[in-house]
């Protein structure tokens, strides 16, 4: 199964807020309570700060792909963020800038690495 149709599934495909609401008024409503809870204990991006998966310090950022690499879902992750060009962030344990996987994020104000030095 694809993330993005797993996670289509789990509260309106991530619309609202996370932990979704707790008070049940329906068997339905508790069913997917439920559920949403037992992903948000299988995803870390579900269960932790969401904004790890978008920092800027480096340690962040591989503290975030070393918790993906603990999911389940890595895979189906990684590769629905190839498909869709993710423009940034880390997704599947690999990071996205301008909709590229890179292999480390290098911090603001820093040159590029092609760049030649001023003489």
């Amino acid at each position: 199964m694809r993330l993005t149709t797993l996670l289509d599934t789990v509260n309106n495909g991530g619309s609202g807020p996370w932990p979704p609401d707790t008070s049940p008024t329906t068997t339905a409503d508790e069913e997917r309570r439920q559920f949403d809870r037992v992903i948000a204990d299988l995803i870390p991006c579900r269960a932790g700060d969401p904004e790890l998966w978008f920092a800027e310090q480096t340690d962040q950022v591989e503290r975030a792909k070393a918790l993906c690499r603990q999911c389940p879902l890595m895979e189906g992750c990684l590769a629905g963020a190839i498909d869709r060009a993710e423009p940034w962030g880390v997704w599947g344990g690999e990071v996205f800038v301008d909709g590229v996987v890179v292999p480390v994020k290098r911090g603001r104000g820093r040159p590029r690495k092609t760049q030649s030095p001023a003489a």
